[in-house]
């Protein structure tokens, strides 16, 4: 007996829940193939704002967390994208990949998340120091996170690409607000669903599909996101910089015009999580 065929309504990830966007608008996904598969949601503008005010909401809480429990949320998420490996090496192979080369970036990813959820209980002993005065008081630098930070990923390793932009900033304590991928969103719709499922805190992360052209404008001028970090072309690097300079916020762009290896090792590490926090030094007298 046939039976009718369901198929998925993808939604966004924002403050712990999944949205459409407030314009209605969608834009049809199509396989290697030209098939239909979905409709992906278009955010706008107040899709945006809406996510910088979930972000704003679950930071601090998020910045309070012990590090040994940020870690543990995370090597969670690991868990959550092992068991879903498979789907997730679809959802890359729908813009025509081969499945090899699917599977290879899921697993990366993976050990991606991995690699930061090991990371959350060191970085601050790596990057923080104790500095030599001449007085009689201890001088310490310690790190801080920074706040939102927003996180434009690139059309190329959709998943593996946004995972390596939003790990180095989650893992130290900060909440993100993240434009995945224009032509391959799909990746990013599945990882939402994982994070769901993760313990991570509603609002940490927030994912949203759409056009550039659209969101760009807003992202470099909201002056509650405190860093910008990505892959942009030249247009787009030049409006991100030009709106950041009004908000001073801290702007960490790769070029998409060079070709990015997401795979190598020094996209990840201390030097990542270094670009997305803050570094505060504070005066103890000695035997205090």
């Amino acid at each position: 007996m046939s039976r009718l065929h369901i198929t998925k309504t993808p939604k966004c990830y924002v403050g712990g829940a999944f949205i459409r966007s407030e314009s209605g608008r969608v834009a049809e996904l199509h396989d290697a193939s030209g098939a239909f598969f979905a409709n992906i949601p278009q955010c706008t503008r107040k899709d945006l704002r809406n996510a910088v005010e979930a972000a704003a909401k679950a930071g601090p809480g998020w910045a309070k967390r012990t590090a040994f429990n940020r870690g543990q949320i995370l090597y969670r998420l690991a868990e959550m994208m092992e068991a879903r490996g498979v789907e997730l090496a679809e959802a890359i192979a729908l813009g025509g990949s081969s499945k090899a080369d699917a599977s290879r970036e899921v697993a990366a990813s993976i050990e991606r998340v991995v690699h930061y959820a090991g990371w959350t209980d060191k970085y601050e002993q790596i990057l923080g120091s104790v500095n030599p005065v001449a007085s009689a008081h201890f001088n310490f630098t310690v790190t801080e996170p920074m706040g939102i930070i927003g996180v434009i990923a690139p059309d190329d390793s959709p998943l593996l690409a946004l995972a390596s932009l939003i790990l180095p900033a989650i893992t130290s304590g900060n909440s993100v607000v993240a434009l995945a991928s224009t032509t391959q969103p799909y990746p990013s719709i599945l990882l939402g669903e994982m994070l769901a499922t993760s313990d991570l805190p509603g609002g940490v992360v927030n994912l949203l599909t759409g056009q550039r052209g659209e969101m760009l404008p807003t992202f470099a001028t909201h002056e509650h996101l405190r860093a910008l970090s990505g892959v942009a072309n030249a247009e787009d690097r030049k409006t991100l910089k030009l709106g950041a300079a009004e908000s001073v916020k801290r702007v960490r762009l790769l070029k998409a015009e060079e070709p990015i290896d997401w795979f190598a090792e020094k996209m990840q590490g201390a030097e990542e999580i270094r670009a997305l926090i803050e570094f505060k030094t504070t005066w103890h007298p000695v035997g205090a």
